[in-house]
């Protein structure tokens, strides 16, 4: 590991064989925060280089693949599964997201790895789960979405099922993977032994749900769509203005507080709105008559008077729109690193800051195996011995 590398996850050794979306995110997670992350590659064209919405230097693949070193391996031959092991002998984590059964064939599996490294920290992420009825099913993300209940949540009422604008179960398992990693990084200190680490699309949108989910397994409802509006917290929802859009959240004790700032204190004393069961049973009619007044003002106007007198109230951007708003430039989401033939690109910032210890972007995506030279030389592997590999495509 490179003596130069510094953050909190410094000292970790991280050996990424994922491929798509969810593994690589929880890999770029260890990577921000400092972690000297080994993206290990099939030799020749793969994952990355000419899809036409992954392209190794379009943006996707340069957000979701930043901080990595990059080294070609064939773990189909005997001596590429050899080359992996002793990386894996010295490494923390390796974290995967091979089926099941396709691990076992190349013989990298938990049980496998954990003989040859005690103290690994092995992470999968699988669609359904490494093992029950579905565990060899390929899975996606927008699978994924319908099975957990996600999709049938999501939409305007009467509508059918929609699917979440980003693929959020591939972010939520990549998010919960890394969460899952550092959890078991810390146990070790006090056990001195790794274990498995194991999430999957399904688990992860079936937790995202939350109090969607809990309204089944507790009250036995089954929730449906709502649109804009919040299933449960009302009046919250988008109301047009004079000029565009702009979204609203007075349930509760902020109802009173929206009554007086939209200038409609009927609405309050109203016998169809008195309490939260009636705002809920009388949601429609009630927004109408909110709507009635917030397309008398522009967006602007109302976000200041609404804010300022305690009623949550926000934007509804474009993302262009997003990263030119001046409370997301000031937490700094977007933020800038330097590819060679890119130039300089901005990327999306992690999401959480740390005061003492920050994350850093530190490089754009690497090319397929650009340092495939300099890992293999700090696992003590000759040059002789390099030339041979490349010569024999084992790396």
């Amino acid at each position: 590991m490179p003596s130069t590398r510094k953050g909190p996850l410094a000292r970790f050794t991280v050996l990424d064989l994922t491929r798509a979306r969810a593994g690589p995110t929880a890999a770029r997670q260890l990577a921000d925060w400092g972690a000297d992350v080994l993206k290990i590659e099939e030799p020749g064209e793969q994952d990355g280089d000419g899809g036409p919405f992954d392209k190794r230097h379009g943006p996707d693949f340069q957000n979701l693949q930043r901080n990595r070193r990059s080294l070609t391996l064939n773990l189909k031959s005997a001596e590429g599964v050899a080359i992996f092991k002793r990386l894996a002998a010295k490494a923390d984590v390796i974290v995967e997201n091979y089926r099941p059964r396709v691990k076992h064939r190349l013989g990298i599996d938990y049980e496998t790895m954990r003989k040859i490294n005690p103290r690994l920290v092995y992470a999968s992420v699988s669609g359904f789960g490494e093992d029950g009825p579905y565990h060899d099913r390929p899975g996606l993300d927008q699978v994924a979405q319908g099975m957990s209940g996600l999709m049938s949540v999501t939409g305007l009422p009467g509508q059918g099922p929609v699917r979440a604008g980003v693929a959020i179960g591939d972010t939520t398992a990549g998010l919960f993977c890394a969460i899952g990693i550092l959890t078991a990084l810390l146990e070790r200190e006090e056990s001195g032994e790794g274990q498995w680490v194991q999430t999957s699309l399904l688990q992860a949108l079936v937790t995202v749900l939350d109090f969607q989910a809990a309204r089944w397994l507790v009250a036995h409802e089954v929730p449906g769509q709502a649109g804009n509006n919040h299933p449960t917290a009302i009046p919250t929802g988008v109301f047009r203005t004079a000029d565009g859009y702009i979204t609203i959240a007075a349930s509760a004790k902020m109802y009173s507080r929206l009554c007086k700032a939209i200038d409609a204190p009927d609405l309050f004393e109203h016998p169809d709105y008195v309490n939260a069961d009636l705002r809920s049973a009388n949601r429609d009619a009630l927004n109408a008559e909110i709507g009635k007044k917030t397309i008398n003002r522009t967006s602007a106007e109302w976000i200041e008077a609404l804010n300022k007198a305690g009623v949550p109230c926000g934007p509804i951007y474009k993302i262009d729109e997003v990263f030119a708003d001046p409370q997301v430039k000031h937490l700094g989401m977007a933020q800038p690193v330097s590819h060679y033939a890119l130039g300089q690109i901005e990327l999306v910032a992690p999401g959480v800051k740390l005061s003492r210890t920050p994350s850093e972007l530190r490089t754009a995506a690497p090319d397929r195996g650009e340092q495939t030279q300099e890992i293999l030389r700090e696992y003590g592997y000759s040059e002789n011995e390099i030339s041979d590999f490349r010569q024999r495509g084992i790396v």
